[in-house]
């Protein structure tokens, strides 16, 4: 063995260690005066991982019977009622809807988004995003840091409460060729809903009902732009088992289509 290697070695080690125990401090010290204080979270607004805004148009692919005109009465196929919800929707009158101020019943939170018509979506502030409707004219205010809900009656549109959802891979629709992105799912749950009608002919949902939809925008190859909205309906009152749709909604180069029409129970 080298004994002037042995002899540098035997000094060296101890001043480095040395000297590291005289730096680290002063190291930890400059680490901590830049830190500073913790970057506060972003909002659901600036955070959105996906732009909902815009005007989107209603693309009926299915339940055209039900959606485009007024179904006649009785008519709930597709749908599980149990007995007291057939006998309520078997009694469905119109003219009472009418007379008692109650033409909006079929455009509450829990059937909206399958009326046929456009949506205008915009931030109403950082925190909550909101949907305006043209078939009835109702407003839809999404939640993103709600406490709980508010005290009053119930009301069509209830209280949603909103949360982006973590990224997946979507298909195309309708198979024209394109190929949903990575996206991510704003899911809503909707909860102290006045009681409505899930369509037009009076087939009913109570006050009980909780409405959970998932948001989800695809981009088609030849730059179509649709929003998936897929819409569960729990309601131990009146079904006996969820109530499931999906309604398409294409994207609008501007608002210069938009005709709100009020409600109507025919």
């Amino acid at each position: 063995m080298d004994c002037t290697f042995a002899s540098r070695t035997a000094w060296v080690v101890p001043v480095a260690l040395a000297a590291l125990m005289v730096l680290a401090p002063s190291a930890l010290l400059h680490a901590q005066r830049g830190a500073g204080p913790p970057t506060p979270p972003l909002s659901p607004r600036a955070d959105a991982p996906i732009d909902l805004t815009g005007y989107w148009e209603s693309f009926v692919t299915e339940d055209w019977r039900w959606r485009m005109v007024t179904p006649p009465k009785g008519s709930y196929h597709s749908i599980t009622l149990n007995a007291q919800a057939r006998k309520i929707a078997d009694a469905w009158d119109p003219v009472r809807d009418e007379a008692t101020g109650n033409e909006c019943k079929s455009y509450g939170a829990a059937a909206v988004m399958r009326v046929p018509g456009r949506l205008r979506i915009t931030w109403d502030n950082d925190t909550t995003l909101k949907i305006e409707t043209e078939a009835g004219m109702q407003t839809r205010l999404l939640q993103f840091r709600a406490s709980e809900p508010p005290a009053g009656e119930p009301t069509w549109q209830g209280h949603t409460v909103a949360t982006w959802q973590l990224p997946q891979i979507l298909p195309s629709v309708g198979g024209r060729g394109g190929r949903g992105p990575v996206g991510t799912t704003l899911k809503t749950v909707t909860t102290r809903l006045r009681a409505g009608y899930l369509r037009k002919n009076g087939v009913p949902y109570s006050a009980d009902a909780v409405v959970t939809e998932h948001y989800n925008v695809l981009s088609e190859l030849n730059g179509d732009t649709w929003l998936i909205v897929t819409n569960t309906v729990d309601d131990p009152q009146f079904l006996t088992q969820p109530f499931v749709t999906s309604s398409h909604f294409k994207k609008l180069a501007d608002g210069s289509s938009w005709k709100p029409v009020a409600c109507t129970a025919r």
